[in-house]
């Protein structure tokens, strides 16, 4: 049926196909994923990263269930912030950090020997396999627009939250001013496919990731979608102009 349809890239597809679909783009990048994201951005999702750490201002002792969470480098983040705080206090506290993803080539491509306290789990974003109220924060960064059911998952990540929990969304966006959505677009489309081509191989996938973020809501539209999976306080920060967003929410 038509209205079981759903957005891959420019494409709509069943919800099945596209399941199937996203497993394989980043089956197909998952090696290389961390260096395009640099190579793509200069460099600046790091600093939007960080700033995601900064609001969710980790505590020890504290789980963070980071889904879409790929090679884990959010979750490292967390606990690395976590375990900063817990050194000053003089506090023996053990911060968890989950990386979940569907996809289990970027899990793997993101195992650590040092990693401690961070175990990984193969799961959809929207049939998290946590008890309720498990998780003091649930991040999700630059995985919502590709999964199938949204609206679901949304309602997963605050029911998987402890009362007073965190939920913070990093997410490619909406330039603020037409002028310069039009120079991204132009941008995006002719430069980061080619890239994607020349270091992992791999068109296709960068040429559906830049028409997903096209598809994606613009930012008060998506916030109203968190609201209506039950989160308070929600809001929304632009960074570098609307490229990216980080929304936010509570548990409360």
């Amino acid at each position: 049926m038509e209205d079981d349809k759903v957005s891959f890239g420019f494409e709509d597809v069943t919800r099945d196909e596209k399941t199937r679909r996203v497993k394989g783009v980043f089956a197909s990048v998952a090696s290389k994923y961390d260096l395009m994201n640099d190579l793509m951005s200069a460099g600046v999702h790091r600093i939007w990263k960080a700033n995601m750490i900064a609001w969710l201002n980790p505590q020890p002792g504290e789980t963070l269930i980071d889904v879409a969470g790929g090679t884990g480098d959010v979750a490292r983040a967390f606990q690395k912030q976590a375990n900063a705080v817990a050194k000053r206090r003089n506090a023996n506290l053990e911060t968890f950090t989950i990386v979940s993803d569907i996809n289990e080539a970027m899990l793997v491509a993101g195992i650590r020997p040092d990693d401690r306290n961070m175990p990984r789990t193969a799961c959809d974003a929207a049939a998290l396999p946590f008890p309720d109220r498990s998780a003091d924060a649930v991040t999700i960064s630059f995985g919502i627009r590709n999964v199938v059911e949204i609206d679901k998952a949304l309602r997963e990540f605050r029911r998987v939250l402890k009362p007073g929990g965190r939920f913070a969304c990093l997410e490619f966006s909406h330039m603020t001013h037409r002028v310069l959505q039009d120079a991204y677009d132009a941008y995006s489309f002719k430069v980061i496919p080619s890239l994607g081509e020349l270091v992992t191989g791999d068109k296709a996938s960068y040429q559906y990731l830049i028409e997903s973020i096209r598809r994606f809501p613009m930012q008060d539209d998506f916030a109203a979608r968190i609201r209506d999976a039950g989160f308070s306080q929600v809001g929304y920060k632009n960074y570098s102009g609307g490229i990216a967003a980080l929304h936010t929410g509570w548990a409360v």
